[in-house]
């Protein structure tokens, strides 16, 4: 859908557990043959939270996005929460981040976007509506995700695969002289698939204290063969309806930054002729981070020097449901 909606991406942060975990470690777990992870993964190491929380990782990436866009905390009017996993069921992770950034006493509202791995590209699609309403100005959007503790050890292409980490942004309205802008945006869900990603327990229908709950329940799952089918199947048509074109090049898109959902995923990119050296990738040191993703791999793009200011940039991904999500902006 064509927006054109003045947004600006005034600061990114990112936060990356001190710990990294090294393939020969999970390979010695998960009596996996030496060499296996990154052969099916593409994964050589992936961070993993020790002593950290969803709200401390969350406020530490926030606390540089602001520096960057040259704001306080007390100028934000919203705290957007984009995150798949929860530091817990209440309250909203979003208010723990709020006190984590030393501002309890402030009262700026704070909400969830869950769209599990597309939760960041959703949250600047509400962040559009906002601003074009003139509700808010000022809006910090947190994905902080520690998803390394509901990994299933039964299924090893999974548990191998995701890292933990946080990353934030300062969405404001671009100036008039600016050329930021969020030109379109689309999101479709085939909840044919929604059994192909899930974490079964946590919810009422199999809550933690029932008797018909497994171990396996609170495990995370996902087939990712069947995820692969899904999404070849709507593509296609998805990618041309986002922005004409895409399907079979990248027009006038200069760089792209994907969920770096997997090796296999992200090798099905190269179907659509889009230039290698313009498609930002950090999966085989960060893994597959859910919704803290998009946003720590747009953060590598723009401090490595390869998105700049000006840059349109193509942010796209897939999440549990299943979804599918695109976003083209003028960074």
């Amino acid at each position: 859908m064509k927006l054109n909606v003045p947004l600006k991406i005034a600061g990114l942060g990112r936060y990356l557990p001190e710990r990294i975990v090294r393939n020969p470690e999970l390979e010695t777990l998960y009596g996996l043959r030496p060499g296996w992870i990154e052969h099916h993964n593409g994964v050589r190491e992936r961070r993993r939270a020790t002593t950290e929380t969803n709200s401390s990782m969350g406020a530490a990436a926030a606390a540089e996005a602001l520096d960057e866009a040259g704001l306080e905390i007390r100028d934000i009017d919203l705290i957007l929460n984009a995150s798949g996993t929860a530091e817990q069921a209440i309250p909203d992770t979003g208010a723990l981040i709020q006190r984590a950034l030393g501002v309890g006493d402030s009262g700026i509202p704070c909400m969830s976007v869950h769209t599990t791995c597309l939760s960041f590209l959703a949250a600047l699609d509400v962040c559009a509506s906002f601003l074009t309403a003139g509700r808010y100005r000022h809006i910090l959007v947190v994905s902080s995700e520690i998803s390394s503790v509901g990994l299933n050890p039964n299924e090893p292409e999974s548990a191998t695969l995701i890292g933990d980490a946080a990353a934030a942004a300062v969405i404001t309205p671009a100036g008039p002289r600016e050329t930021s802008r969020l030109h379109s945006a689309l999101f479709r869900t085939y909840s044919e698939g929604a059994d192909h990603t899930a974490v079964r327990g946590g919810g009422t229908r199999r809550h933690p204290n029932s008797s018909i709950t497994s171990a396996e329940d609170n495990y995370f799952h996902m087939n990712g063969a069947s995820v692969l089918r899904l999404v070849r199947a709507h593509v296609d048509d998805f990618l041309e309806e986002l922005y004409p074109g895409l399907s079979t090049g990248l027009a006038d898109i200069d760089a792209v930054v994907p969920h770096q959902a997997s090796k296999v995923g992200l090798r099905m990119l190269d179907r659509f002729g889009w230039a290698d050296d313009k498609v930002i990738r950090t999966l085989d040191w960060l893994g597959n981070c859910v919704a803290a993703s998009v946003p720590a791999t747009l953060y590598e793009g723009v401090r490595s020097g390869r998105i700049h200011r000006g840059d349109k940039v193509l942010l796209v991904g897939t999440g549990a449901g299943l979804s599918m999500g695109g976003l083209v902006l003028t960074y």
